[in-house]
């Protein structure tokens, strides 16, 4: 059982032993091996770059903007949910500064709830189901370098990244009863109470 979130110390940190025992040593050596592939050498000197130059300065729309320029991409794709369309837009505009951005709603497709035998939201009316299977590869034949995700559901947001062919990013984590800021929830009283019983 691994939990470093129970850890007070974190004495990894300082490139110390773990105080708790957990025996993850072995895990460096085989994630370092990977960072020395070529692709995966160059995201960790840009976002470490980002970090070390703007710790605290750039909003997360700046590190996206930074981290895609530093990369050297051109062609960014945004993954969004119709309910945050004004903000996919925003976002849009920002980055086709410097970008060529391809934005695709989760209701692209039109395809009825019913056809899969989904649970709809209301039984009275017509529903689309969301594809993010569908946004993934729509973004992929568009052969976009970055796919970002605004807004997509629980279990969309997992499936789009499965088949997403371009790393994702996340921008937007869908929470309509904290107005998209899941993090509430664990700085609440309130919500602490209601999810720790």
């Amino acid at each position: 059982m691994v939990n470093c979130a129970g850890c007070k110390i974190h004495s990894c940190s300082n490139g110390e032993e773990c105080v708790r025992g957990q025996d993850l040593k072995s895990y460096e050596a085989l994630s370092r091996k990977e960072y020395e592939k070529a692709d995966n050498k160059k995201v960790l000197e840009v976002s470490s770059r980002i970090e070390g130059k703007h710790y605290m300065e750039w909003t997360r729309v700046e590190e996206i903007f930074g981290f895609a320029e530093q990369m050297g991409y051109t062609r960014i794709g945004l993954s969004h949910c119709v309910g945050l369309t004004n903000e996919a837009k925003l976002l849009k505009d920002i980055l086709e500064q410097k970008f060529i951005v391809e934005a695709v709603c989760c209701k692209f497709s039109g395809i009825d709830k019913k056809d899969l035998n989904l649970t709809p939201i209301s039984c009275d009316k017509y529903e689309a189901i969301c594809n993010p299977i569908g946004q993934a590869m729509v973004l992929n034949d568009l052969k976009t370098n970055l796919n970002i995700i605004v807004g997509l559901c629980i279990g969309h947001d997992i499936l789009f990244t499965k088949y997403s062919e371009a790393p994702v990013t996340t921008f937007i984590v869908k929470d309509r009863v904290t107005g998209h800021n899941p993090a509430v929830s664990l700085y609440s009283n309130y919500y602490r109470k209601k999810l720790i019983k």
